[in-house]
């Protein structure tokens, strides 16, 4: 991908809202969502964030239906071509009277997860927070001998992935506290968010048949904001020896609008710096023109008794140590065919700094040490009522800033199980 005209940081929308500074979704943004009117008997359907409003995908004549996988199986000339066309459409010197029928204000919207996810895979590509984690559990050997070698990841639960605002209920599972001679059931008391990055897949591939580093990126439809919610109680009993189960596949919140690759061209950044000691990816993960991306990732904190959420951390994509394009070479390079819709999460995305940590296990030191918050408050993990709100966006000299809306959810009380 290059830059070109759609980037332009002087280009302007006829769409007032658009041309605001402060707007996650200028014109030179252009995602992607799923969406209906608030309160009308009408089908969900394609549109395009362009400031506070949506413009109908209609307007194009591309009918999606209630979800992108369609389009997102077009591939990257296609979504470059109706990128093109919005771009076009949506400048100040292309308006049209008629053009103000397909847009629909924000507020009076209704939205809903962009694509049919068929597949979830959640890797483990943030150092920091790995390293962080392992500190806790095996002080002297942070990081398992694989780390550096191969992305990790697991398969974790599609059906359990929700759009932004869905509320989440407190799981329920087993965990043994330290004194306990036998394991108990109940709600999990150790619930957490992880600030994360999910990217949306377009073209798949055939079973059997691997996707080349340097092709990898073509796979990718574009990218959400993700708050894989853990229950760090019940991880801790059920991981060993098979990993994650009950501790993650009860909620994954994402963002509803899917920021394509191309929007995010100006915001590339390098592959994360390895240190001297550090091995070099394997051929098949290594491709001279690999890219990461500069997202800068804040995790808000509502709790019920706040007016306004208050900010817990800032940390930055960069951090990740694979790429988009290693997570989608290795998913493939035994064969596995991935297909449209599909999710890859990043895994948490932590910095070295306190106020970069994307946890309340790193926040807390594992539930050590509470985190002093307005009014007295305090938090070691999430209480009912409380909101965690993560947000994102992008910032560089010479590129018109753009963002990626909220993956926000509620945490209600668990229900009885029996």
């Amino acid at each position: 991908m290059a830059l070109n005209a759609t980037h332009d940081p002087e280009l302007r929308s006829w769409v007032e809202g658009a041309n605001d500074p402060a707007t996650e979704f200028p014109i030179q943004n252009l995602p992607f969502g799923i969406f209906r009117k608030k309160g009308k008997n009408e089908r969900p359907r394609g549109g395009v964030a362009i400031g506070d409003q949506i413009f109908d995908l209609a307007a194009l004549g591309l009918e999606t239906g209630p979800i992108l996988n369609g389009f997102a199986a077009a591939g990257p000339h296609a979504w470059a071509e109706v990128r093109k066309g919005l771009s076009q459409f949506l400048s100040v010197k292309n308006y049209r009277k008629n053009l103000a029928k397909h847009l629909t204000p924000m507020r009076q919207a209704e939205l809903f997860l962009p694509v049919a996810i068929g597949d979830y895979t959640d890797f483990y590509a943030g150092i920091h927070h790995a390293t962080t984690i392992g500190k806790l559990f095996r002080p002297d050997n942070p990081l398992l001998p694989n780390y550096k070698w191969v992305p990790i990841a697991y398969h974790g639960r599609a059906s359990s992935v929700v759009v932004s605002g869905t509320p989440v209920v407190r799981p329920n599972g087993q965990a043994k506290p330290p004194d306990a001679p036998a394991p108990v059931f109940g709600p999990s008391r150790r619930l957490d968010y992880e600030v994360e990055l999910g990217f949306v897949l377009g073209p798949g591939n055939a079973l059997g048949k691997p996707i080349q580093i340097g092709e990898a990126e073509k796979h990718i439809f574009g990218v959400v904001l993700m708050n894989d919610w853990s229950a760090r109680d019940l991880q801790a009993w059920e991981y060993q020896p098979l990993g994650p189960f009950l501790a993650k596949s009860f909620a994954t919140t994402i963002s509803p609008w899917i920021v394509t690759l191309e929007a995010l061209e100006p915001f590339r950044s390098a592959p994360f710096e390895r240190e001297p000691g550090d091995p070099r990816p394997l051929a098949y993960l290594s491709h001279e023109k690999d890219r990461g991306v500069d997202i800068a990732l804040e995790m808000h904190l509502r709790t019920a008794a706040m007016k306004k959420p208050v900010r817990l951390s800032r940390g930055n994509a960069r951090d990740a140590y694979w790429t988009p394009a290693q997570m989608v070479a290795h998913h493939a390079s035994n064969g596995c065919n991935l297909r449209p819709g599909d999710l890859l999460g990043s895994g948490t995305l932590s910095g070295t700094t306190p106020g970069s940590l994307g946890s309340l296990m790193e926040l807390t030191s594992g539930g050590r040490t509470a985190i002093e918050l307005s009014g007295g408050q305090k938090r070691m993990f999430l209480e009912d009522g409380d909101e965690a709100i993560l947000r994102g966006r992008c910032e560089r000299d010479g590129a018109a800033s753009i963002g990626f809306a909220e993956a926000r959810g509620r945490v209600l009380p668990a229900r009885p199980a029996r």
